[in-house]
Parts: structure tokens; sequence; C-alpha cells
């Protein structure tokens, strides 16, 4: 490897004391929990205080601390500033349609069919609402442990899906809101309903539109990719680290996990086979990423990294570049 490569760690996620967004992310299986768990232990080392957000439905936070998170910011057990919450998206959105149900009565009801006709504006909401709630906390950082590729990138692009979409309402309200207005006054439903939902959906515009900013700024956002050396999962790395440009997200460091070290006199065969398939992708990671990345390997070890003791452990490998035995 030539000399000038980035340096193989995440120091430099944590010397970045702007940083206010860290998204840890790729496919299916390949340790984004750990990952995202050891660097939100790692950042509460050195900051003030950190929020661990899990947005993925099949949340994982509970089983790799050993304790049990709900939608409400929880202190995590062994840490003085370290918090995790558990957010499902689309239970945000049922809680915000039956709000408006009981306030708006038909009015509220004929406003939703409008807004739930616009393509993914169900899950741009149900990420709305995840903004409002995590801009109104005040800590130093926030780590996000997110679903799968496909959702992550879904969940990136709702800020540009949503302004577009409350646009569209915000529109039509000043088109169509006095004549709304007489109808749901003859309809018997109260006075200034759809104002208080446009006012609503105005505001949470707002802080989309502020999200965005925030998300496309490389001093205040970062993506961690995370992948194992294999054929799809570089693959989907690839495409990650592709979709992230259009998105103009930054994401300068790549996450290679359950790498296998045998011993020297091993006589492992199926060891030895993987070894050689791993080392071949970790190569081509290094060809494609070594000038723009900083490429952190991790080694796949013989138990699991569950409670807090075992992540603390395992979270000083993204610091300290792990040296295998056979390479000392």
């Amino acid at each position: 490897m030539a000399e000038e490569t980035l340096p193989p760690t995440l120091q430099n996620v944590l010397d970045q004391k702007s940083l206010k967004w860290i998204f840890c992310g790729g496919k299916g299986g390949v340790g984004k929990t750990t990952t995202s768990c050891s660097l939100a232990i790692q950042l509460a080392s050195c900051r003030e205080s950190v929020l661990l957000i899990s947005t993925d439905p099949a949340h994982n936070l509970s089983d790799a601390f050993g304790q049990k998170f709900s939608k409400e910011a929880t202190l995590v057990n062994g840490f003085p500033n370290l918090y995790a919450m558990e957010i499902d998206p689309t239970s945000s959105i049922q809680e915000m349609i039956e709000q408006s149900d009981q306030q708006g009565g038909a009015m509220g009801a004929m406003m939703q069919d409008l807004a739930f006709a616009i393509p993914g504006v169900d899950e741009a909401m149900g990420f709305a609402e995840i903004m409002k709630h995590v801009k109104s906390m005040q800590y130093s950082v926030i780590v996000f442990d997110t679903a799968p590729t496909g959702h992550t990138l879904r969940f990136l692009s709702f800020p540009s899906v949503l302004e577009k979409a409350l646009g569209k309402i915000s529109a039509l309200s000043g088109r169509f809101g006095p004549m709304l207005q007489q109808m749901s006054t003859m309809m018997g439903a109260p006075a200034g309903g759809q104002e208080d939902m446009f006012a609503k959906l105005e505001s949470m515009r707002a802080v989309i539109t502020e999200v965005n900013t925030q998300f496309k700024d490389p001093e205040k956002t970062t993506f961690v990719c995370v992948c194992i050396s294999e054929f799809l999962s570089l693959y989907e790395t690839e495409r990650l680290v592709q979709e992230l440009t259009t998105y103009e997200i930054d994401t300068h460091n790549i996450v290679v996990n359950q790498l296998l070290f045998p011993a020297k006199d091993s006589n492992c065969t199926h060891c030895s086979v993987r070894y050689k398939m791993q080392q071949k992708y970790l190569n081509e990671a290094h060809e494609l990423y070594d000038d723009f990345f900083h490429i952190v390997r991790l080694p796949l070890l013989t138990d699991e990294v569950r409670g807090p003791e075992k992540l603390k452990q395992f979270s000083k490998m993204l610091v300290e570049p792990f040296v295998p035995d056979s390479e000392k």
C-alpha cells in the first residue's frame, strides 16, 4: 500500500468537532449496529453529549446494549452522556394521522388524502416527525444506526421529497384555502381547522429545509459506510457511495468488518480459502477508495459483541488500527 493513504481509523470523525449528524449504513448483516454503537461510545469520550438513534424497524440497539430503549431518549447504562432511542418512522405517521383526525374532522381527512396522494410522502412525514423531535433536543452529536442500504437512501432523499410535497400543498392551500374554509364551516367543522394543519405543514417544511441544508454540509454531516469483504457487499458500498455523492452527502470512511486472519500455523482449508477471497476484495476496496477514504479493518471475533463492556473494547479498534497476530 502506498505511504500517502489515509490513516485506517475513524479518528478523523472524533477530531471533527463541527459534526452534528453521523450516519452508519450498509447492507444488512454487515455489523452496522455494532459499528454505530462503538462509534457513539468513542464520541461520548470526547463530546459533551451523544444521541444514538436507530431508524431500522428491526431495532437492534436494545439487543446490542442489553437494555430496553424506546422512542424517548434514554441514558445508556454505564455512560454519563450517551443516550439511545429507537424510532419506527411508520408509527410516527400513524400518530400524526390520529391527531389530525381528532382536530380537523372531515376537513382534516380531506387534506390528509391530498397529502398522502404524493408518492413517498408518508415515509417522508415520518422522517419530518423524527427530525422535529431530534432538533428540539440539545445533543452535541447524533449518530444514526440506519436501516439496510435501500431504506437509508430513501431516508436521505426525504428532505427533497418532502420539500416538494409541502410546496405543492402550500400552493393548493393558497388557491383553495378560502373555498375549503367555507366548505368546512358548512359541514360543521371547527373554524381554523385546516389553517392549523397548513401552519403545521409549513413549520415542518422549515425544519426540513434546514435539515436538508445541514445534511449537505460536510462540516456538519458525514456518512460511514459499513461492509464486509465480499463481492455483493463491496458492490453495494460502491452504489451507496455514488448515491451519497448524488445527494451531496459527505462520505470518506469505510469500515470493512468481519475480516478473517488465520493463525500462521493454521491448517484450516476453509479459513485459508476465505482469507484469500477477503484479501482479494479488500485489495479492490483499497484500489477504489484509498485516495479519498479512511478504510478501517475490523476482525471477525470468536464471540458476539454484546453489552456495554464488550462494545467499549470493540470500539477501541475504530481508533487504534487493528493489527492481526500474523502481521505483527
